[in-house]
């Protein structure tokens, strides 16, 4: 039946026809097809309309009928029926437009042109069938290639993303089974994690044994560190009782007038203070507080007793400004080793020297302390700078860029340019993470 898409006509159910023919093609799938003439400039030369109205339109099997056109003359009807013609084939176009420029779903297209082919043989239209036809089974053409490379896509796109989230997997359950930076190993399971999440297109089945892994890996790795810091407590406990301990002779101390022997025990004392461990983090500092006021009073009484000999300390104070003076030209940056060896010498003379007035001692010591901080300083940002770890990272990354290099010249050699450049492309971002890793590397 045939829709009245006119004002005023008037269209009927064609006479009872045989069987339609099937559309044919003029083209092999695969071939060059040329663009479908559009019907609504010459209509006559795809179809009439005879005396009765019958409108038919001509195949490569002869002729049609498909409607009765009464609604004007026979030339209205054609060009009625022209148009309809033209509007398929504007839709075969768009959806190949859409196809070749990759903004239409594949999928898609598929079904739609699948749709437009299997009701041409029985359209309602007058124009060039065989070539619409040929046209919509090139763009069903396309749209299976498209559909397959995308399925290879996916499933290249899947085979990385299964290697990342093993390589993740294999990571975590080495942490959870050797790692005891605690700190560390803990804030690069919350970095996998946030990766993890990441990274897409892996099928359920597989994506449920790697998460399996790494969830066990973190749990194991939880409880383990729960183990240490649960043992670490009774530690702390027990370090509490001792400087308690400490606390009272230091306190008892205080008031002794035995200089030497008294100076000595203190020192003692710190040392014992210093193997008995840190307290839990709540009394800690209040502990030493109490410890440092002992040795605090005591030591106060010396230098009281001690003040009529710091004048004769005077000459080794103007020996260490001396000697500062000369330790503050040494330079780390320049020689590491060089200034290490230096700063002990500069110790080493520096204890030979002796006393020196009460007053001048924080200021002196002040400045050697900013000559070894300053070779301290070279010394740990040296050490940053070949961290382990970051090294390993960066030669992770560096062996990820190697290996898909590797691949896009073999699929290169294969003559697969695809793949090559699929490769390539991959490499080309583990180089962008590799550069970032040794400049992060560089600016320690």
């Amino acid at each position: 039946m045939a829709e009245n898409t006119t004002e005023g006509a008037h269209e009927t159910p064609a006479p009872e026809a045989p069987a339609p023919h099937p559309v044919p093609h003029a083209h092999t799938v695969g071939q060059p097809v040329p663009p479908v003439p559009p019907a609504e400039p010459h209509p006559d030369r795809w179809g009439r309309v005879d005396e009765e109205g019958t409108v038919y339109v001509r195949g490569a099997d002869g002729e049609r009928a498909i409607g009765v056109w009464q609604a004007g003359t026979p030339e209205e009807g054609l060009l009625h029926f022209a148009r309809r013609f033209d509007d398929l084939r504007t839709e075969v176009e768009l959806l190949e437009t859409r196809l070749a420029s990759g903004a239409g779903d594949p999928k898609h297209a598929l079904a739609s042109a699948t749709q437009l082919r299997d009701g041409l043989a029985d359209a309602a239209v007058v124009g060039d069938l065989a070539a619409l036809g040929a046209r919509i089974e090139q763009v069903i053409a396309h749209a299976e290639r498209s559909l397959a490379d995308a399925k290879q896509e996916r499933e290249q796109a899947r085979e990385v993303a299964v290697a990342r989230k093993q390589a993740l997997a294999d990571e975590a359950e080495k942490i959870a089974a050797d790692s005891t930076q605690w700190k560390a190993a803990g804030d690069r399971l919350r970095t996998i994690l946030d990766e993890w999440k990441t990274i897409k297109g892996v099928d359920r089945k597989t994506d449920d044994e790697l998460w399996r892994r790494f969830s066990k890996a973190r749990e194991g790795f939880n409880r383990r560190r729960g183990s240490h810091f649960a043992e670490l407590d009774k530690q702390r406990a027990a370090a509490k009782s001792r400087k308690e301990e400490l606390i009272a002779e230091a306190e008892s101390l205080a008031d002794s007038d035995s200089w030497g022997p008294t100076a000595a025990r203190y020192k003692e004392l710190m040392g014992e203070w210093k193997a008995a461990g840190r307290a839990p983090k709540d009394s800690d500092d209040a502990l030493w507080q109490r410890f440092r006021a002992a040795q605090d009073a005591f030591f106060a009484r010396r230098s009281a007793a001690f003040s009529e000999r710091d004048a004769e300390f005077s000459g080794n104070a103007a020996k260490k400004e001396e000697l500062l003076a000369e330790a503050e030209k040494i330079d780390p940056g320049a020689n590491l080793e060089a200034a290490k060896s230096q700063l002990r010498k500069v110790q080493e003379r520096w204890d030979e020297i002796g006393k020196v007035p009460r007053e001048r001692i924080r200021d002196l010591d002040a400045r050697l302390k900013a000559v070894q901080d300053r070779v301290r300083g070279a010394e740990e940002s040296k050490w940053r700078r070949t961290d382990p770890e970051a090294q390993a990272r960066a030669a992770q990354f560096r062996e990820r860029v190697e290996q898909f290099e590797s691949q896009a010249a073999k699929a290169r050699a294969a003559g697969d340019e695809r793949r090559a450049k699929k490769a390539d492309e991959q490499a080309a971002q583990w180089r962008e993470w590799l550069d970032a890793a040794e400049q992060a590397l560089a600016d320690r």
